[in-house]
């Protein structure tokens, strides 16, 4: 008969300690049957240009999906992300177009939104952290508030971005796509950071605020500091939507706020804080992708597709949570 000893050191090699070691397993298996799948009903979608296409379309969601990430950690929520990126795209195109649309001006415009993005995340959590108000409420608030900015600097949609810049994003140097040189930067930033203190003590304060701060760390600082973060991947998620797009749209993030909450979860991460993935996080983003396309590429009719979408990320949701609560129980 097996002892306690025996059984808790086969939990901890199984299925269960490999999940607790890498949450992001099952969406890597989601998302290695969703590309199959797309194969199968279109197996151009597999193709070298394709996935480049894929990886380019969805690098801002990917970009946004790590943002919440952050927050998340802590036990937090950030409902403004969406608006927090349509601003900084706003705000970039308009000042490439007064600034002439050369590449000095691409590289202010470009710097002066990473302030914006940092701005909008010590806003938020100023509010939050410091002043205490309920995260999901209070980010609300400022969505609506970094949406109304948005439409004072850009009223209307359509003003295009200087062709320098998108021609950039979408084309390639030494004959490598552009946005695999950002997948780059992001791996190598995402390894950096998760070994900073800040991404260690966010999920400290995430497992328990109390413990956190009776331990000794500044509560209220490290959440702040999470919410700062998270204005700046929102920025370089709205980069992204802007050489995607070409243009500027004070409205063109509103739809992704709720696809961030969904890839997080999806990735592994657990909304209570104190534990998750920016890897799977990442690659739950993708995951989203590969089911707006499959549901594309299986010839579903229009106006079945939002409901058609929706049903199959909720059923990649549930199995995602499922197998991931296995492994931290």
């Amino acid at each position: 008969m097996a002892t306690n000893a025996s059984i808790t050191v086969r939990e901890r090699n199984g299925l269960g300690g490999l999940l607790r070691r890498f949450p992001f397993l099952p969406a890597l298996v989601i998302l290695a049957v969703l590309l199959v799948l797309n194969g199968i009903f279109e197996p151009n979608s597999l193709s070298f240009r394709s996935l480049t296409g894929l990886i380019r379309t969805y690098m801002a969601l990917m970009l946004l999906a790590v943002a919440q990430t952050y927050v998340v950690y802590a036990a937090d929520i950030d409902l403004s992300v969406g608006a927090i990126a349509s601003l900084v795209n706003v705000t970039i195109v308009v000042l490439m177009q007064h600034l002439g649309g050369s590449g000095f001006s691409v590289m202010a415009a470009l710097g002066v939104g990473v302030l914006v993005g940092l701005a909008c995340g010590l806003v938020n959590g100023i509010v939050v952290a410091a002043l205490r108000l309920q995260a999901i409420v209070a980010t609300f608030a400022t969505s609506i508030f970094f949406t109304g900015l948005a439409l004072t600097i850009l009223p209307v949609a359509g003003t295009p971005a200087p062709a320098v810049f998108w021609r950039t994003y979408g084309g390639s140097i030494l004959g490598i796509p552009f946005v695999f040189y950002g997948v780059g930067v992001l791996a190598v930033l995402l390894y950096l950071l998760a070994r900073t203190r800040l991404a260690t003590q966010l999920l400290a304060v995430g497992d328990g605020q109390q413990a956190a701060f009776q331990s000794g760390l500044p509560v209220a600082a490290i959440r702040i500091g999470g919410y700062v973060l998270c204005g700046v991947f929102a920025a370089l998620a709205a980069f992204c939507i802007t050489g995607d797009t070409a243009s500027g749209d004070p409205l063109v993030g509103t739809k992704m706020t709720l696809f961030s909450v969904a890839a997080v979860v999806l990735g592994g991460s657990a909304l209570s804080g104190g534990f998750g993935t920016v890897a799977g996080s990442v690659i739950a983003a993708l995951i989203i992708g590969l089911i707006n396309s499959l549901v594309f590429f299986a010839g579903t009719p229009s106006h079945w597709q939002n409901f058609v979408q929706g049903l199959a990320i909720l059923a990649a949701l549930m199995v995602g949570i499922l197998v991931s609560r296995r492994g931290r129980t």
